[in-house]
């Protein structure tokens, strides 16, 4: 069925791989959430979205669209890094070197349903990269990310019921979004709340996380003013809500010396790349146990 004459948001929680599952949800311009689901492969997401982006619409997606730098940060992550580092919400490393970025899936989605992936262009169908953790810290004033990725089960769980609250709190923002009614979005709170093990909630926060980069591209549409562009279409962009100025992170220890700093973010870029591929791993497992069960 497809949706003619209206702008329609969508967000993609894309993984880096199909191995896992991705959160695909669906705003309309009024704010109203239409669709909140997980997928699985390119061709399962691309059917997904299809009712919605044959027309005038905006993709945001929470992966990296476009990686030319062979090893390290895209500059665009560490301009970013510069403002939310301090907030726990910055942006691991993305280079041609690792093999999922030689030939980005985000950019490969993108191009299938051909979608403008430039940030400056004014095409009525279009795909920008976003990231949620800085969104949460900018939209919601937080001291820092919620810990609802990694971590013990019960932090988790916490962490992610205060995140729908939030995002459900945005039914009186500017502009809108109105998930209270979705009965996807209701029975997805449910199962967050009824969890028992960590494989439930790797498998419900990816559809979390898409409800909020649909909600960043209609976010930027109606408040172009209030987002910041780091990096450009030349060697990659994140999009994002504005960090306010006056916000202030939660108290760290005293800072590295420069030298020492820069040292530790090589270091720390590398046990990234590590715990990606293990983190990988561990869905994979957890979702064959389950599947056992």
């Amino acid at each position: 069925m497809r949706h003619s004459g209206r702008m329609y948001f969508v967000g993609l929680d894309l993984a880096w791989g199909e191995k896992n599952r991705t959160g695909v949800a669906v705003v309309d311009a009024d704010g109203r959430l239409l669709h909140v689901s997980s997928v699985q492969d390119d061709a399962s997401i691309e059917d997904a979205v299809a009712p919605y982006v044959s027309g005038d619409c905006l993709v945001a997606i929470d992966a990296p669209l476009i990686v030319t730098n062979p090893t390290g940060y895209r500059p665009c992550e560490r301009a970013l890094n510069h403002d939310f580092q301090r907030f726990e919400a910055g942006a691991r490393p993305a280079y041609t070197g690792r093999p999922e970025f030689g030939d980005p899936r985000g950019a490969r989605i993108a191009t299938a349903l051909t979608l403008d992936m430039n940030p400056a262009s004014s095409a009525a169908r279009r795909a920008i990269e976003v990231y949620p953790h800085p969104a949460t810290v900018a939209l919601f004033g937080l001291p820092q990310t919620l810990k609802y990725k990694r971590g013990a089960f019960e932090v988790r769980q916490r962490e992610l019921l205060q995140l729908m609250t939030l995002i459900e709190g945005l039914d009186t923002a500017s502009p809108r979004l109105r998930v209270n009614h979705n009965v996807s979005w209701v029975e997805l709170r449910k199962r967050v709340a009824a969890a028992t093990r960590p494989g439930q909630l790797d498998r419900d926060e990816d559809p979390v996380d898409a409800v909020l980069c649909a909600y960043v591209a209609l976010y930027s549409y109606h408040r172009p003013e209030d987002v910041t562009l780091y990096g450009d279409f030349a060697t990659g962009y994140i999009l994002t809500p504005t960090l306010p100025p006056d916000l202030a992170p939660t108290p760290r220890r005293p800072a590295v010396p420069a030298a020492d700093a820069d040292e530790l973010r090589e270091r720390v870029a590398h046990v990234a790349a590590l715990l990606d591929a293990a983190q990988l791993g561990l869905a994979e497992i957890r979702r064959q146990l389950e599947d056992e069960q």
